[in-house]
Order: C-alpha cells, then sequence, then structure tokens
C-alpha cells in the first residue's frame, strides 16, 4: 500500500530558512540521543514479548530498509537507481545499527531524501512556465510502486515533465484556464517544497520506527513522545473536530478512519480513502489548498471550536485520474456516546401478497461507557444493553426478524461484543483467545435467556473489523442467524500499549510507547478472524477494494491458524436454508434495476483502479470521458428512480464529463440498495422458517395420531 501512516500527528513545525531556500539546501538532520535509546528499548520488548516474536537480525533488516525506503518513495519518483544502490550496501546492518544505539544510516537515507523533494519540486515549479502539448500520444503510470528507479537524472526529468503534464491536463479537463492552473499547481508544488525545509528529527525517527514495526506486524506500532499523546487524544476522543484519523497518503492527506458518531461519520458525506485537497474555515471562509501540506498542519487546520464550521475540499477515494472534487462543510463537534448509540428502524418488506416487518439495528461502535460503569452508575450506557432496550421494543412492535448491521463497524468493547452475543444465542462461549505462552481462554457469556429467539441476521461489509468480527462469528458458529454483505476485514489479533517510559523508569516521558500484538482471537468453531475475517453465508457486491483494504492487503500480517473448537453446541440450522435463500436472492436481484445498477458501479470503480496508466492527449482523454459519462447517462434512463440525492458541488458541465459518476451514483444509493436487499433476504429467512415450523408441527400431529 503506497501509505505513509501518521495517527494526528503534533509535531511543531519551524519556518524554513530564507538561506535554505535561497541555495536549495535542506537542513542536515541527525539522530538525538534518547531516539536511538528509544529504539534500542523498543527491539529488546519486540524481540521478547510480541505474540509472535521476531528476531532482529539480517533478514528483518532488509525488510526494515526496503519499507523505510517505500514509505518515502512509494512510486519511486524521487531517487535513482544509484541512490537505492548506495542505501542497500547496508541493508544488512540496520539490526547491528539499533543495537549499538547508532540511526545514522536511517538519518542520511532520509536526507537524501529531502534533497530529492527539493530538487524535484523545485524543477516540477521550473515546468510550469512552459507551454504542453497535448496534441501528442503520451502515457503517464499512475502507479509505479513495481517499476524500476530512473536510471539517470535525465530520466527523472522526463518522468516528471509527464507528472507535472498530468497535473495540467486534469486541471484543464475540469475547466480551468492557464492562469489558475498555473496558480494552483505552483501553490501545490511550492507546499511540498517547504515541507521538505520544515522536517525534524522526530519526524524521521517515528518514519523510521514505523518501518521497524511494521516489519513485524501490520498492527504493532511506535509512537514517539509527541505522537503518543495525540494517540491518547484520538483514543480518548475529546478532541472537538471532524471524528477522522488522517494519514498521509502520497502527497496527500487522507481518510484512515471515521470515528462513529463523529461529524464526519455522521454526515455521510466522508468515506474511509477520500483525500483532502483544501481546507476552508466558515461557512464562506476561502479554500485552501492543502496538497503537499504536513499532516499536522492539516490537522489544526481542521480543529477547531465546538459548533464552527470547517469546509473541506474532497477528491473521492475512488476518483479516476480526472476526478472531481467537491466541496463538503462540517460542523466541529465531540463525540459522544449519544451520537455512537444503537438505533432502530422498521422496514416494510412485501412478500407476495403479504408485508413483513423488519426491525433493523444499527450499531457504529462496540462502545462502553467506561467512566460511568467505573463509578457505579446501575444505568451507564453501553452497546449490549442498548441493543437489549432496542430488542424490546421490536418485540413490543411484533416484527418478523431482526437484523443487525454492523458495516463499518471497527469494533470497540470485547465485552460488550461478548454480552451482545448472548442476546441471541444465550449462555455459552463466545470467543477464544490464545496468548503469547500459547495458553487458550474462553470467553463465555452468562445471560440465561437469550433477548430474541426469532428470524436474524447481521450485514457486514469489508469496514467490520475486531468486536463486530467476533460477533458475527460467533452467530454464524452457532448457526443462529444468515451473515449477509462483504467479506470483513480480518483483524483477529490483539494490542496492548506499552509506555516505554515507564518501563525505563524515566521520570519525564521522552522514550514514548509501543502498541504491541499480544494474543490472537479464534471463533467457537477453533478457526480465527486473523486474515480471512466472516465470510458471509450470503454475498452482497461492495464498494471496498478488497486488495487494498483488509488484512490481507498487508504482506506481513499473521497467518490463518486454528485451535480446538471450544464446547458449544449450535442454536439453530440456518445452512439447512442457505440453498433456497440463496436462489431467491438471485431471482430478485436479478430484476431490480437499483441493485443491477449497483453492480454496475461496483464494476465501473473496478476498472478504474486497476487503470495503471493515463493517457496525456486531451482528445483522447476527452472522448473517454464523454464515452463513460453517456454510458452513466443512457444508465439514468433506465432507471429514473433512483434518489439523486444532495448537491455534491459538481458544476453541470463538469458533471457532464465527470469520470467518477460510478463513485457519486454507488455511494448515494449503497446504503439503501443493500440494506433493503438484506432485509429482503431475512424475510426470506423469516418464511422459511415459519415454513419449517409448520412443517414441523404437521408431523408431529401425524406421530401423534
Amino acid at each position: 500500500m503506497r501509505i505513509k501512516y501518521g495517527f494526528l500527528c503534533a509535531f511543531l513545525a519551524i519556518a524554513p530558512s530564507a538561506y535554505a531556500l535561497e541555495t536549495g539546501t535542506p537542513p542536515v538532520l541527525a539522530p538525538l540521543q534518547q531516539q536511538e535509546q528509544a529504539a534500542h528499548l523498543s527491539a529488546q520488548f519486540l524481540t521478547r514479548f510480541h505474540y509472535k516474536p521476531v528476531p532482529l537480525d539480517d533478514a528483518l533488516s532488509a525488510k526494515i530498509m526496503d519499507r523505510f525506503i517505500k514509505s518515502l518513495d512509494p512510486d519511486r519518483v524521487l531517487f535513482l537507481q544509484a541512490d537505492i544502490d548506495k542505501f542497500m550496501t547496508d541493508s544488512a546492518k540496520i539490526d547491528d545499527a539499533i543495537n549499538q544505539e547508532d540511526l545514522q544510516i536511517p538519518f542520511s537515507i532520509f536526507n537524501v531524501y529531502e534533497q530529492r523533494v527539493v530538487d524535484r519540486m523545485s524543477y516540477a515549479r521550473s515546468l510550469l512556465n512552459q507551454k504542453f502539448d497535448f496534441s501528442v500520444q503520451e502515457d503517464y503510470p499512475l502507479i509505479r510502486d513495481k517499476e524500476p528507479w530512473p536510471q539517470s537524472k535525465a530520466e527523472s526529468d522526463d518522468l516528471w515533465r509527464k507528472r507535472v503534464k498530468s497535473d495540467w491536463l486534469r486541471l484543464k479537463l475540469a475547466g480551468k484556464d492557464d492562469a489558475s492552473i498555473r496558480d494552483t499547481l505552483n501553490k501545490r508544488y511550492e507546499n511540498s517544497l517547504e515541507r521538505a525545509y520544515k522536517y525534524k528529527s522526530d519526524d524521521v525517527f517515528q518514519t523510521f520506527m514505523d518501518a521497524y514495526t511494521r516489519s513485524i506486524d501490520p498492527h504493532t506500532d511506535y509512537f514517539g513522545a509527541a505522537a503518543s499523546a495525540e494517540f491518547d487524544i484520538s483514543m480518548k476522543l475529546s478532541l472537538v473536530g471532524i471524528g477522522a484519523v488522517l494519514q498521509e497518503r502520497d502527497d496527500y492527506t487522507a481518510i484512515r478512519e471515521l470515528v462513529a458518531g463523529g461529524p464526519a461519520q455522521l454526515s455521510g458525506k466522508l468515506a474511509v480513502g477520500d483525500r483532502i485537497i483544501g481546507v476552508g474555515q466558515g461557512k464562506d471562509g476561502p479554500i485552501k489548498e492543502v496538497v503537499g501540506t504536513r499532516l499536522d498542519e492539516i490537522v489544526q487546520m481542521i480543529r477547531g471550536a465546538k459548533g464552527s464550521v470547517v469546509r473541506l475540499d474532497i477528491l473521492p477515494a475512488d476518483a479516476g485520474p480526472d476526478g472531481k472534487h467537491h466541496v463538503i462543510s462540517l460542523v466541529r463537534d465531540k463525540i459522544s456516546l449519544d451520537k455512537q448509540a444503537a438505533k432502530k428502524t422498521i422496514l416494510s418488506v412485501k412478500d407476495g401478497d403479504a408485508t413483513r416487518k423488519i426491525g433493523v439495528i444499527t450499531l457504529p461502535a462496540f462502545y462502553e461507557d467506561f467512566e460511568a460503569r467505573r463509578k457505579g452508575d446501575k444505568d451507564y450506557r453501553s452497546a449490549s444493553r442498548d441493543v437489549a432496550k432496542l430488542l424490546g421494543e421490536l418485540n413490543q412492535e411484533k416484527v418478523d426478524g431482526v437484523l443487525i448491521d454492523l458495516r463499518d463497524n471497527g469494533g470497540g468493547s470485547l465485552s460488550e461484543a461478548i454480552d451482545m452475543t448472548g442476546l441471541f444465542v444465550g449462555k455459552g462461549p463466545v470467543v477464544q483467545q490464545r496468548s503469547a505462552d500459547g495458553q487458550v481462554e474462553v470467553e463465555k457469556d452468562d445471560l440465561s435467556m437469550p433477548a430474541w429467539t426469532g428470524p436474524l441476521s447481521v450485514l457486514i461489509n469489508r469496514g467490520s473489523a475486531s468486536a463486530s468480527e467476533i460477533f458475527a462469528a460467533a452467530i454464524q458458529d452457532y448457526g443462529r442467524g444468515v451473515i449477509v454483505g462483504e467479506p470483513s476485514f480480518g483483524k483477529g489479533t490483539v494490542q496492548t500499549v506499552v509506555n516505554l517510559d515507564q518501563v525505563a523508569h524515566n521520570l519525564k516521558p521522552k522514550f514514548g510507547e509501543l502498541k504491541v500484538t499480544v494474543a490472537q482471537f479464534f471463533r467457537v468453531d477453533g478457526g480465527t478472524t486473523q486474515l480471512r475475517g466472516v465470510t458471509p453465508d450470503i454475498s452482497l457486491p461492495g464498494l471496498s477494494d478488497l486488495a487494498t483494504f483488509g488484512e490481507s492487503s498487508y504482506d506481513n500480517a499473521l497467518p490463518w491458524t486454528q485451535v480446538k473448537p471450544a464446547n458449544y453446541k449450535p442454536s439453530g440450522d440456518i445452512q439447512a436454508l442457505l440453498p433456497q435463500l440463496q436462489s431467491r436472492h438471485d431471482a430478485r436481484v436479478q430484476s431490480n434495476p437499483d441493485f443491477q445498477r449497483f453492480v454496475a458501479d461496483t464494476a465501473a470503480l473496478k476498472a478504474q483502479r486497476e487503470k495503471r496508466i493515463v493517457s496525456l492527449n486531451e482528445t483522447e482523454r476527452r472522448n473517454e470521458l464523454l464515452a463513460q459519462a453517456s454510458r452513466h447517462k443512457a444508465g439514468d434512463q433506465l432507471n429514473d428512480g433512483v434518489d439523486a440525492g444532495d448537491d455534491d458541488g459538481l458544476q453541470a458541465n463538469e458533471r457532464s464529463l465527470s469520470a467518477d459518476l460510478a463513485i457519486e451514483n454507488a455511494r448515494k444509493n449503497v446504503k439503501d440498495v443493500l440494506l433493503n436487499e438484506a432485509a429482503s433476504i431475512l424475510a426470506d429467512e423469516a418464511d422459511l422458517q415459519k415454513d419449517m415450523l409448520k412443517t414441523a408441527v404437521q408431523r408431529s400431529g401425524n406421530t401423534d395420531q
């Protein structure tokens, strides 16, 4: 993945010196002694206490080097091959350097990186004074992560000429004039240039430690003293902002995670992977482009007073090379349990001549008010308690089935996932947990009687992770309900945060913290949720790119494995119903224009993702856009009943040429289309279970006679 991670970084930026800017020489950075000590202490801890300890040897050293270089130059557009050859002479020395508390190797690489950024951004700005010929046949590679590094400066210059030409053409196709394009790109490249002069040793050390910890497993992290403070803030959800965790992705700032109950998640206007290209203050404040700007600076721009408005210029996650961005407004607010709370709705589903009532419970997170519980508040809020109340209400409303919507539920409290499972299966084991020493502990629920015994279904997608997977897996293993949707994320590991300063008995914080994988989850049937996640009984299409989002997208994820099954007894026989449920689902969606349109949109997104090069010929690009717009216009005529949704900020002339209509339409319709079909599947389940019960009663009557 071409991503540099950052948990809402709070590194202080310093203004670049006038001398440095004039000479084109960025500051030379060197490691601090406390950083070298922190790296050594981290290595000692990781090699002894990680769930699957990886020795710090030459093999790991090479992996760290590869990951560090990749994090700096993911698309291989900055370094030359000669740089890489020089770096790799030290590829087997990282382990010795860490043990000897000497970090000169990664710092020397970073200093070369800084100089390459300055060289390339200065060259890119110089190209803005020339005129580009968009009539010639040229291509530009969108993704170069597997391409060779440029062999010479001339080859690098040509690559950057095409990159700047591509940037120019994108803006030209969006309707901007030459003067506006020149100004926009100049500011963009200047942002990246200035950022190179603002780096501090903290930035280098954090990047290097990211490379080290991520070479062990995807969820082991290091947080320097400043970063750990930001991590604590984000975990406590005490910041006033939009409720989003951000990350650097190439020159962009992208949404890594939407916090349940936050303004961003509640608005429905943002999705994981969306890129922020501009930030404005207030309802009418000017939008400042932030492409190439430091992550910590962008975070500070987005934070603000409760009730104030921030406007974001967004480039959608799956936008094509000519993607149209749009401006959204969000009101800053604190995250509260009330906004995370489970909610219920009732859907009416036609079933022949009858109409079935399906109760839908949407749960964005497995939350728990730990503070209220600690104080002894008998009415403290939690996911399982709130869901229990909603089930009682749905019972009174005599619904025919209950659908639990866990889409984009990234997890939360393990105990809440266990307690919520008990609401549907009663007393019994829910999940198994194996520690680093091989000991397996079975976590059980003690609820004597389930709160809901009727037809049940669980809707998941790729964003359903951790505690969501534990709940869905238990429902599936007990045969209690039908799992519908996409394969879940596949995070089946447990992490704990270790304060290195406490370990070293430091009076003042200087070493930071480690988030370390220490255990693994297993289903009651013995298999793990790690890597494979939960496979739905009935699959639905989705917007996620399974190749780049989810545990299986990590090259060093822990493997799938299994332990002995727990002592449990299935409480249902859903497997017997699956062939009929699948048959009814297939027949229904074939004649559903909304569903078929969504399938077509997801196929278009897949095609966009797989496109690795883009033409730099203007006529060819315009023809491609017109053809795509024509296809979507034909689709609209076949599907006039689809709600167009809110205005997304595109101008009419932009919409006619937009290469991203598939994204717009898919996002607008995904919730209703998939939720409605999941409800229909549950209605089928209720119908089939009713028939099974009727047949069983008739057989029982015949036996009595």
